[in-house]
């Protein structure tokens, strides 16, 4: 009986041996494929301009997360100009180094849609960041700029009170570029949705905080009882606000713009009272995103021109009240970063 006991002990030790022992797994093979599919591609960037907050923080990220995969990227510098834009993207496309994947930053709807085009059938991958245009880009990754202006509209009700003369002032960009087109109409739903609240002046700028301090003061003048203005971005609603300041309507008027959550230029700002409300894009979030679909591009073996995504930047309008430590990035800490890693 003691050595049957002690044979069925050692059975039952050998099965818990043979349960635990470590098994070995074959090589994952996503390792391989990932590096095969993007070691050496090229990724180039071209926005309206480099020397603005959006573009570097777009180009910090992409650079860091290209290049750690062993890609190439570039960027091109228009610096507003639309024809500099239209003969970067050519000479990219004709180069023998050209890009698998193109970002572009529209100017408008059309401008660049014949060149975008092209890419494709050259091969390259075409991705639309922030403007939406008139052509079928593999990927938009970017805002819905309906929805924001309806946020904006949101803020300025909000920031006006029910007590207010109830007048909204509009500081548009123009009437070519995608974003200030969605962005008016989004704003005029929520207003049709509240007719006590009436626009009574709606001037371009053309994206120039000059023209943007001149036309506000002009419209202070006619109308110096607006409770809050709309200004279509940050780069110039610094006009907006200083055509508030010299009026000596510091406190009266709400000011509320979109921007790309830089520190200095929205945080600031609404800490300092200079903005009552920001919608801001979360720019990591959105540069993510485009990390993302390029990397999925590139391993899909899929056509350039076949993929049609969007992938819109999640949003809100912020207020001071808003304000957390992460609410703004901060283009300064990026470039030190970036010069540290040199």
């Amino acid at each position: 009986m003691k050595f049957i006991r002690t044979l069925m002990a050692a059975a039952t030790a050998l099965a818990v041996t043979a349960f635990v022992a470590p098994t070995f797994a074959a090589d994952d093979p996503g390792p391989a494929a990932y590096a095969q599919a993007l070691k050496g591609k090229r990724v180039m960037l071209v926005p309206l301009a480099m020397g603005f907050d959006l573009a570097q923080g777009w180009a910090h990220y992409l650079k860091t997360e290209v290049e750690a995969w062993g890609g190439v990227f570039e960027t091109r510098d228009p610096n507003w100009v639309v024809d500099a834009g239209a003969q970067a993207i050519t000479d990219a496309i004709s180069s023998d180094t050209r890009p698998d994947v193109l970002i572009i930053h529209a100017p408008d709807l059309n401008s660049y849609s014949k060149l975008m085009k092209k890419a494709q059938a050259a091969g390259t991958y075409v991705i639309l960041v922030d403007n939406p245009a008139n052509f079928p880009a593999d990927a938009f990754i970017g805002s819905d700029w309906d929805r924001l202006g309806q946020l904006e509209a949101e803020a300025a009700i909000k920031g006006c009170g029910p007590n207010s003369s109830k007048k909204i002032g509009l500081v548009q960009g123009d009437q070519a570029n995608s974003s200030s087109l969605y962005q008016y109409a989004g704003i005029m739903k929520v207003l049709d949705k509240n007719p006590d609240f009436k626009v009574v002046a709606k001037p371009d700028s053309n994206w120039d905080a000059t023209a943007s301090r001149n036309v506000t003061t002009t419209m202070l003048q006619q109308n110096p009882d607006i409770c809050s203005i709309i200004d279509f971005w940050d780069g110039d609603a610094t006009g907006a606000s200083a055509a508030i300041r010299d009026a000596k309507l510091d406190g009266k008027v709400f000011l509320v713009t979109t921007g790309g959550g830089e520190k200095a230029a929205d945080c600031d700002k609404l800490q300092d009272g200079t903005y009552g409300a920001v919608v801001m894009t979360d720019l990591a979030r959105q540069s993510g995103d485009m990390n993302a679909i390029i990397k999925f591009l590139l391993q899909s073996g899929q056509p350039a021109g076949t993929s049609h995504t969007y992938i819109y930047t999640l949003e809100k309008a912020t207020t001071k009240a808003d304000l957390k430590p992460d609410s703004c990035w901060d283009l300064k800490a990026l470039q030190a970063q970036a010069a540290a890693a040199k």
